[in-house]
């Protein structure tokens, strides 16, 4: 049986999909960006002020289904500039540590509201 995971300290869904799914005790994200939740505005900044505003977003999100940032097995990165890895990175690591999950991180040519980071995650519960 599938469980919605629906919060307000992450941003809402604008389409036909939910912020997660939650699946055999599998809690499956939608991508998270750099949105704060308060104002539904797009945080303005650097990439790495968007990286710690998406990441905290998963974080709530993740919380809210009853896992957390530690039960993170993958992550999918998506980011805008492939020159700003480094930057996003050091925020990565404020928010994960060891054993890492597992990642994959991607240049798209385009990200929604024209953000710097897109971000994913599968954890456990």
């Amino acid at each position: 049986m599938k469980n919605v995971i629906s919060t307000d300290k992450a941003p809402a869904a604008i389409g036909p999909y939910s912020q997660a799914i939650e699946v055999n005790g599998m809690v499956f994200t939608s991508g998270v960006i750099p949105v704060d939740p308060a104002t539904n505005e797009l945080v303005q900044g650097d990439a790495k002020t968007q990286a710690n505003q998406a990441i905290l977003n998963l974080k709530n999100l993740l919380e809210a289904a009853g896992t957390s940032m530690k039960n993170v097995v993958k992550t999918v990165v998506f980011i805008s500039d492939m020159n700003e890895f480094g930057n996003i990175n050091e925020v990565y690591a404020e928010y994960f540590e060891e054993p890492f999950p597992a990642r994959s991180c991607v240049q798209v040519a385009r990200l929604p509201k024209d953000v710097a980071i897109e971000i994913e995650a599968i954890a456990t519960k």
